[in-house]
């Protein structure tokens, strides 16, 4: 592979890197209010005894467990970029040596 082709490579997956670690963030930060909103939703459920009540904190978990998922894929997505710059570096220092 040309050396410019292995950069531009490398440019575009630093470049999904960046944009993937910035919606991280943002899912960590809607992850622990949706946390927060399904815990206190739980302790209304068990106070209130009511099937609204209970159907309130089921929705709430649904939600929170959804974002832990999306979470979860954006951090394999992660490494999985991460492992790509690791192998065109590879690729690179062998064209090099």
């Amino acid at each position: 592979m040309a050396h410019r082709l292995l950069q531009r490579r490398l440019a575009q997956a630093s470049a999904r890197i960046k944009e993937l670690r910035e919606e991280l963030r943002i899912a960590e930060d809607q992850l622990s209010h949706l946390r927060d909103e399904t815990e206190e939703k739980s302790l209304r459920a068990l106070v209130a005894e009511t099937p609204a009540a209970d159907f309130e904190h089921r929705e709430a978990k649904k939600h929170s467990d959804a974002m832990t998922a999306h979470r979860d894929a954006l951090l394999r997505d992660i490494a999985a970029a991460e492992g790509r710059i690791n192998d065109l570096l590879d690729r690179m220092s062998e064209k090099t040596s």
